[in-house]
């Protein structure tokens, strides 16, 4: 009777509900608000499922992020391998060959003043450094935090990963794509509040035709001038414009299924999942991480702005050919961000159409963060 009154007990004792701390209980409730926003209400399901369900796990069962030297039996936790690939930047750049084979650069090429609108929105980014460095973060971590106001994911994993900032990377990568999920939210506000009703109404003139050799070219060119200039970049702006050469060039048609379907796909589930396993509730609740989430809000909101504020001035430059709604564009969430521009005109003008025009500065403003994070390593010599 002693032996089974001891294995119950034992048992029992193994049950999670022994170990949790009132901070686990915290992060699970948080981790069901994600699945709630991504499964009820549609909020970038294809990130914050995989995320939300990292953050519930780890928080259940910790060590499913245990390194190798922590284990008895010298295997770490499952997620603990993803979490690797995080950190040496390979799934980050994977990321973006997925995202170059999924997206048409032609709004792009043919309205090359996008590129303008693309750095204009890359303002939040150099705001957050500032302020991050006045909170208290050394230089390095000020850059790893500063690009979340590029509302791009990925370049926040690769950058915290480069600089050495692995410790933040869990509270920054989440604050990235949690802020990327609730791009819905967040800018309408700031675009309504600095524009017009006249001039969210203004429509624009049809985009050129883009020729086959200019799409083949661009990827290339882009890719020899950038890297040129910011070597550091190489992984993030050669893997982009990798993916677009093979939609583009349309002799590897299997190699861009794969790269827009298959391989992305799996890269989301794996990188999602370990950035989510990486807010353990010892790792995520503290100060650090409520700063972090701030200055994301900050950088994300002054990001919108700057692209906002440069469209109304070339409004004012072209004679009102131009719709200031396009420049909130450029910070780099593709195409959400694009569909909030057209959103916003819409509301103003049911006939107004500004997909195509916003996807130029989308698009930039992926190049723009990814030269960003270059311009840092760069800086700190990495």
């Amino acid at each position: 009777m002693s032996y089974v009154t001891e294995t119950l007990s034992n048992l029992i004792h193994q049950t999670a509900f022994f170990n949790l701390t009132w901070g686990n209980y915290l992060m699970i409730a948080v981790a069901c608000v994600f699945l709630f926003l991504a499964i009820k209400k549609g909020f970038e399901p294809l990130l914050l499922v995989p995320i939300a369900f990292g953050m519930l796990l780890v928080n259940i069962y910790p060590d499913i992020m245990a390194r190798p030297e922590d284990m008895s039996n010298g295997v770490g936790g499952l997620l603990h391998y993803f979490y690797l690939l995080d950190e040496w930047s390979i799934l980050p750049s994977l990321i973006f060959m997925g995202v170059g084979a999924m997206t048409d650069f032609g709004p792009l090429i043919a309205n090359p003043k996008s590129f303008l609108l693309g750095a204009a929105a890359q303002l939040g980014i150099y705001v957050a450094y500032f302020l991050a460095i006045f909170m208290g973060f050394n230089g390095k971590a000020a850059a790893a935090i500063s690009i979340i106001g590029g509302a791009d994911g990925p370049t926040s994993i690769f950058l915290a990963g480069k600089l050495g900032q692995t410790a933040l990377m869990g509270p920054i990568a989440v604050a990235a794509y949690s802020y990327m999920s609730l791009v819905p939210i967040i800018q309408p506000p700031i675009m309504k509040l600095f524009t017009t009703e006249k001039e969210r109404k203004i429509k624009m003139d049809q985009l050129r035709p883009v020729s086959k050799l200019e799409k083949i070219l661009f990827p290339i060119v882009i890719t020899i001038v950038v890297c040129l200039i910011l070597p550091t970049t190489a992984p993030l702006v050669g893997m982009l414009m990798l993916g677009n050469l093979f939609r583009e060039s349309g002799v590897v048609k299997q190699l861009t299924e794969t790269a827009s379907n298959a391989l992305m796909y799996i890269v989301v589930i794996l990188l999602g999942t370990s950035v989510g396993a990486s807010t353990s509730a010892e790792a995520f609740l503290n100060l650090d991480t409520l700063k972090i989430v701030a200055l994301g809000l900050v950088a994300f909101a002054f990001g919108t702005f700057g692209g906002v504020m440069l469209g109304k001035l070339m409004c004012k430059l072209s004679g009102g050919k131009i719709n200031p709604l396009i420049g909130s564009a450029g910070v780099s969430a593709v195409p959400m961000a694009a569909r909030v521009s057209q959103k916003v005109g819409a509301e103003a003008d049911p006939t107004n159409f500004l997909l195509m025009h916003a996807m130029g500065p989308n698009v930039a403003g992926v190049i723009g963060t990814a030269v960003a994070a270059g311009t840092f390593m760069a800086i700190f010599g990495v």
